[in-house]
């Protein structure tokens, strides 16, 4: 699969002194001067990529929507709050399986496939580049 550059059809600004749910928004830092905005979430799938990083707490309570995922523009850090997770990356010496319990971040290096599984429900915290990225569809058997 090839990436594939894609834009939000809208982000909205963010309203000054209002706290923000990360776990009811997602938000972008724009590349290009650095703006935060809220980027549109989507149902059961990562939100829409922004020219920047977008950030998002996901809880984690069932398996990824797709088989693997890729971002070519830059390295994604993971902070697991609650939980545990084990995350797949498909490094070029042969796949590496990390184990990520309450506290812990990884950082997935750019450009590296990799595959985030539930092993108890938890919550965590993506800090994801973009706009360029890829993922693998879930088998038709699943």
């Amino acid at each position: 699969m090839q990436a594939t550059k894609k834009s939000p059809t809208k982000v909205l600004p963010v309203e000054v002194g209002r706290p923000i749910r990360l776990d009811e928004q997602v938000l972008g830092i724009e590349r290009e001067g650095g703006r935060i905005v809220v980027v549109p979430r989507r149902p059961d799938r990562p939100p829409e990529r922004i020219d920047g990083h977008t950030i998002g707490l996901w809880r984690m309570e069932g398996d990824a929507p797709h088989a693997g995922e890729v971002h070519p523009d830059g390295d994604e850090l993971l902070v697991l709050l609650s939980g545990r997770m084990s995350v797949r990356l498909e490094l070029p010496g042969g796949d590496r399986h990390v184990e990520m319990g309450p506290g812990d971040a990884l950082v997935v290096p750019k450009g590296v496939w990799h595959l985030i599984s539930r092993v108890e429900p938890g919550l965590m915290i993506n800090v994801t580049p973009g706009p360029n990225g890829d993922h693998r569809p879930l088998p038709d058997n699943r």
